[in-house]
């Protein structure tokens, strides 16, 4: 007798230079972590704690390949992130121990339908519409934590069509990576496999079908993908 009634859906996987790849288990992405992205939609930052939306593992949509343009949207949004991937369990855990878990940094871009976003915000309902949904996170392969120096001096950069679109440095989240991991850990038991989306600089905006976008953060792989 079969144990499941249909085949289990296969965990992406992202490449790790050098290593074996990274099953990707559960995406927690930061809201309004850049105080100059806040302002650009018209929100202030809230110092006293960070917030979450996820999206699901099978929004991944590796660099390099093409994203369609997705449906029931004349709005999709570009969103230039450093993506930190964890390795270890973490519950509770120190800021001075979060670095401990992370077992490496990636480019990624937080695809999102605005129009169904604001739709949402304006009748105080949830975002999963305007932010999870199919090739919503597009992800290059990942760095290990090892290779990666003096990270919060980072430059973080997009450009659409070679124009450039986005530049901060990492250092200008408002939460930086060891608070977000050991705030998360608080809410959630991080396991191996999660990602984070650590939110996004000023200067998002709408692509088309036939855009190129192309984001850097220092000597991370960079992370690419065409919208057709």
């Amino acid at each position: 007798m079969k144990t499941t009634l249909f085949p289990a859906r296969v965990a992406p996987v992202i490449p790790v230079t050098g290593q074996a790849g990274f099953p990707v288990a559960r995406i927690f992405c930061v809201g309004r972590n850049y105080a100059a992205h806040a302002a650009e939609m018209g929100q202030e930052v809230d110092r006293e704690s960070p917030f979450y939306f996820t999206k699901s593992a099978h929004a991944v949509l590796l660099s390099g390949q093409d994203m369609p343009y997705p449906p029931r949207t004349n709005d999709l949004h570009h969103e230039m992130e450093l993506v930190v991937a964890i390795g270890e369990e973490a519950r509770d855990i120190a800021i001075a121990d979060a670095f401990s878990v992370v077992t490496g940094y990636a480019c990624g871009l937080d695809m999102t339908r605005r129009d169904l976003q604001a739709a949402a915000k304006d009748k105080r309902r949830p975002w999963d519409t305007g932010k999870d949904f199919d090739n919503a996170a597009i992800i290059a392969p990942i760095t290990p934590a090892g290779q990666v120096a003096d990270l919060a001096s980072l430059p973080i950069t997009l450009t659409v069509n070679g124009e450039m679109r986005q530049t901060a440095t990492l250092s200008d989240m408002v939460w930086s990576v060891p608070e977000i991991i050991a705030d998360l850990s608080t809410l959630y038991t991080l396991m191996p496999g999660d990602l984070i989306m650590t939110g996004t600089p000023a200067g998002v905006g709408a692509v088309v079908r036939g855009d190129l976008m192309e984001g850097r953060i220092g000597d991370l792989a960079p992370v690419i993908a065409r919208v057709v």
